[in-house]
């Protein structure tokens, strides 16, 4: 996480092994970062919206031909004191398998982040993960920014650095790697556009100045 992010750690308790962290049960939020819980983004309907069509589009092309496509719950353990969440993973066919518990250890061919709107969060994902998930093995590593209405993917190289594959804002997409998987970016704003306005903000009231007694 950011160094915005809240970790969730009383001072004195001791910090957080990656089994530890495997083992909290699923409805506990947070990633592991540098042995310490840290609270995760709040996502909105924007961001649940986008995750829900790319695995609703990604899912009939991915199982059928043997791979596996993991939601926002699954853990991965990136290092001994390391452990992400991200919004999608994909493995492709004839690569790894995912556990059918725990922390998953094996890098997969794709994770997916769509980046919320503060900036701490865009720093997390375009920095801070980008480097984790380089150093873990992830072959693409695809960004969406729903404010910029933007799809990169980013491909690991030789060095484990991620270099720009793919850029796009509109149009039909063809995935690299995934052949005949496509992806509609003006159906996907479209769809988030047809969501209603934002919530009202609910302030908190001021709190009345107590007055002295005389």
């Amino acid at each position: 996480m950011s160094q915005s992010a809240i970790i969730v750690e009383h001072q004195g308790e001791p910090r957080m092994s990656l089994a530890e962290w495997a083992a909290m049960p699923e409805d506990d939020p947070g990633e592991l970062v540098d042995g310490r819980l840290v609270e995760e983004e709040v996502a909105d309907p924007v961001h649940e919206d986008i995750v829900s069509s790319l695995n609703a589009t990604i899912r009939p092309w991915v199982v059928p031909r043997g791979g596996f496509i993991l939601g926002s719950e699954a853990k991965f353990g990136l290092g001994p004191k390391r452990g992400r969440k991200p919004d999608l993973s994909v493995f492709l066919p004839g690569g790894a398998v995912p556990p059918r518990h725990g922390s998953v250890s094996a890098p997969p061919d794709i994770m997916v982040e769509v980046i919320s709107r503060s900036p701490g969060d865009v720093r997390r994902d375009r920095i801070e993960k980008a480097d984790e998930y380089a150093a873990f093995g992830v072959r693409f590593y695809w960004l969406i920014e729903p404010n910029a209405r933007t799809l990169e993917i980013f491909q690991l190289d030789a060095a484990k650095r991620y270099t720009r594959l793919l850029g796009a804002s509109r149009g039909v997409v063809d995935v690299p790697g995934c052949p005949e998987l496509r992806l509609d970016l003006d159906a996907l704003w479209a769809e988030i556009d047809r969501l209603g306005p934002p919530a009202p903000v609910a302030l908190r009231p001021k709190r009345r100045k107590a007055k002295a007694k005389r």
